[in-house]
């Protein structure tokens, strides 16, 4: 990419484009990529559109919601294209997880500390992205949505390879039990679970929570890959819980039909 942007690209298919946009203090903005909190949406829709350019594919292609973490999520068509890309209002409501078969329609999720999840099927052309902080975690949103995917549109989740992007680390992520009784109640994270007898408070590894929750759908452990770097103590990334005020990462995938698989795949 040059020294104009920061782009993490995963390793992917070539026909298939995936990444994480990650925080640069060279970029306006930092490279920011969110509308909602910025101080010029000039700037965002600017870092936005290099984003856009790297993928060779225009930003009216880019599907954006607004995130509640909730455990909802839906399917992209075509005439969806665009939502969210320009402005905050226009971004599909409510929604924590997108999926789509079509091709050349990119699908984002925005994180500062939550788990992104990036996925993909070559076998049946679907791909998706999915957000999950703690609190779409303990809702199963990953777990529903793959559940959604092979009950309603008959993937095979075997053939489903998953990736789960920088997010916050368990050193970092300190609660207390309000939290982490939502997480001992799933009945499969108390491994996960850490509690800190000098500050009376409770760590959690939300990715592994997460991993397990796509293990549990019927994903094989050997199709999940995970991004370990933490969002509070990377310089490359915004946190949440470091700054209220703090920018947000955007986590894509792509389809790229045959015609255009001479996109760049690497930064």
């Amino acid at each position: 990419m040059g020294d104009k942007m920061t782009i993490k690209f995963y390793n992917m298919p070539y026909n298939y484009k995936a990444g994480m946009t990650l925080k640069n203090s060279n970029m306006q903005e930092q490279f920011n990529m969110a509308l909602h909190i910025c101080n010029n949406k000039e700037d965002i829709l600017n870092n936005r559109k290099m984003l856009a350019d790297a993928l060779g594919l225009p930003l009216q292609q880019f599907v954006f919601t607004n995130q509640t973490h909730s455990a909802n999520f839906k399917k992209i068509a075509s005439h969806d294209a665009g939502q969210g890309a320009l402005t905050v209002d226009s971004a599909i409501p409510n929604t924590d997880a997108l999926y789509t078969f079509e091709k050349n329609i990119v699908l984002t999720s925005m994180t500062a500390d939550c788990a992104p999840i990036t996925f993909y099927s070559e076998v049946d052309g679907v791909i998706g992205t999915i957000h999950s902080g703690w609190a779409g975690t303990v809702k199963e949103i990953s777990f529903l949505l793959f559940k959604h995917l092979k009950d309603a549109e008959n993937i095979d989740l075997s053939n489903v390879y998953i990736h789960i992007g920088y997010s916050l680390c368990a050193d970092k992520f300190e609660v207390d039990y309000d939290v982490a009784s939502q997480f001992e109640a799933l009945g499969y994270a108390n491994e996960y679970i850490q509690f800190n007898n000098e500050t009376n408070k409770y760590h959690i590894d939300n990715q592994l929570v997460v991993k397990t929750q796509c293990e549990r759908a019927g994903i094989p452990s050997t199709n999940i890959t995970i991004d370990r770097e933490c969002t509070y103590i990377s310089d490359e990334c915004f946190s949440y819980r470091q700054d209220k005020d703090c920018g947000r990462h955007v986590s894509f995938i792509v389809q790229i039909e045959e015609k255009n698989k001479h996109v760049e795949t690497a930064n």
